[in-house]
């Protein structure tokens, strides 16, 4: 079997950054050629017979060192979504080239799936997009990205986290404080993503300033939101009715993001969802941007991207029996 080197480091941070804790990044590529890779010196060697296959292989690691060099860290579920790119014929280009930096040195966020990148080109062009797909694929935390980037740089005067409050046994009205107390339990995934984006003295600064703002989705009507972003999450929980009222709120130089999972739909008649009509009614206007995410671009953890898979076939399957 052939023994060839695919890459050469020039120190051994690069060694370390490459290969990962306890090698997990190296073991994860090995599981993916399905051949022997390891460190020789300061060579990274693989063993592949075919030449066409070794040739994949020269180039897949290449992008991952060119990651590597643009300060976008090396983990598993890049290294998986790189090669899913190289494989499918897709340009692995695509997940270097569509990122967001969020100014002041903060952060630097890269696409982990060719519809993540495809979702990160259209935020730049669209005024309004959609961001549909199940849980751990990168929605809201892309959104939130894209909206800090913009309201660090000043480009938007005002962060706008809203989305429906499906009550689910307790009533938001006995939860204790203020408004924004009683619906922070409900924006919280919206805080994690802001928290591991920017410190969270950052983000208690914008907010005591007003430059983030929550509210419930109800109290949004009679508003015009002007040079603002706005992030509606959990929206198939709106109702139709909800949903035309939130977008007719968008005013001048606004931008909004909405995102939701259609297959945890709270509502009592599942079929009243406002994510699911708006799919439908405004899906031919050009100046919106529908991305719709499967359990191929889970990006969370591999076991929730099966965990995913299990359920979607479950269903598909007892749907067709009839047992549904």
């Amino acid at each position: 079997m052939n023994t060839e080197s695919v890459a050469v480091f020039e120190t051994g941070e690069q060694i370390v950054d490459f290969c990962g804790p306890n090698d997990k990044n190296l073991k994860t590529i090995e599981g993916l050629l399905r051949a022997p890779i390891y460190t020789r010196g300061n060579e990274l060697v693989v063993r592949i017979e075919d030449p066409v296959y070794r040739q994949q292989a020269r180039l897949f690691i290449k992008e991952l060192l060119l990651h590597l060099e643009d300060g976008n860290p090396i983990d598993p579920e890049l290294i998986q979504a790189l090669y899913s790119q190289i494989k499918n014929g897709f340009e692995p280009e695509a997940l270097r080239e569509n990122f967001i930096s969020i100014p002041q040195g903060y952060a630097k966020v890269y696409p982990r799936s060719m519809n993540q990148a495809l979702f990160l080109k259209g935020l730049e062009s669209h005024e309004l997009s959609f961001a549909v797909g199940p849980a751990g694929t990168g929605k809201t935390y892309l959104a939130i990205a894209h909206a800090l980037s913009l309201v660090l740089s000043k480009k938007k005067r005002k962060l706008l986290l809203t989305r429906p409050v499906v009550e689910a046994g307790e009533s938001l009205g006995f939860l204790p404080g203020d408004l924004g107390q009683k619906l922070n339990p409900y924006l919280k995934p919206l805080y994690d993503a802001m928290d591991a984006l920017v410190p969270p003295e950052v983000v208690a600064r914008l907010e005591e300033n007003r430059i983030i703002e929550i509210a419930p989705l109800a109290y949004m009507r009679g508003r015009s939101l002007k040079n603002c972003y706005i992030i509606l999450d959990e929206a198939q929980n709106t109702t139709r009715e909800q949903m035309k009222m939130f977008l007719t709120r968008l005013g001048e130089d606004s931008q909004a993001v909405i995102t939701g999972d259609i297959t945890q739909i709270d509502l009592p008649k599942k079929n009243n969802s406002g994510l699911i009509h708006a799919s439908r009614v405004l899906k031919d206007i050009p100046e919106i941007q529908f991305s719709y995410f499967s359990q191929r671009d889970v990006v969370r953890s591999q076991i929730v991207k099966k965990i995913i898979y299990a359920y979607d076939r479950y269903y598909k399957s007892a749907e067709g029996a009839g047992e549904l």
